[in-house]
């Protein structure tokens, strides 16, 4: 099993960035793929991005694609969303998971742990 926990959420200018954290616990970290998804009050939760385990592929949600950057460091267990040209229609808790689909997945039904979130408020 897998604990996840994010941080690095907060208030922040349209224009701003924010980076943030997801720690894993467990020594199977490396052979999960790490997705960022988010909800918006009164909307569905949505994908943000995705990383393979090694970190080497990624995949971005097009509304985020160029202003997002997802990455991981393994012997840390941890996962990380940069964030920058903040909108303020990125205001949202903003969630990690795991998955061990055989490929890169948007769908959140592939993702078996998830985190609590972190909220994320961008203001204009």
């Amino acid at each position: 099993q897998v604990q996840l926990v994010e941080s690095g959420g907060g208030l922040v200018q349209a224009g701003g960035s924010l980076r943030l954290s997801c720690a894993a616990s467990g020594r199977t970290f490396i052979t999960y793929d790490m997705g960022w998804f988010r909800q918006a009050p009164g909307k569905e939760r949505e994908f943000v991005t995705a990383i393979n385990w090694s970190g080497g592929s990624t995949y971005y949600a097009d509304s985020v694609k160029g202003r997002f950057t997802a990455s991981r460091e393994n012997a840390k267990n941890t996962v990380y969303l940069q964030m920058d040209s903040l909108k303020p229609e990125d205001t949202a808790v903003y969630y990690c998971a795991a998955s061990r689909s055989l490929t890169l997945s948007r769908d959140s039904r592939d993702y078996m742990y998830w985190g609590q979130g972190t909220q994320v408020t961008v203001s204009s």
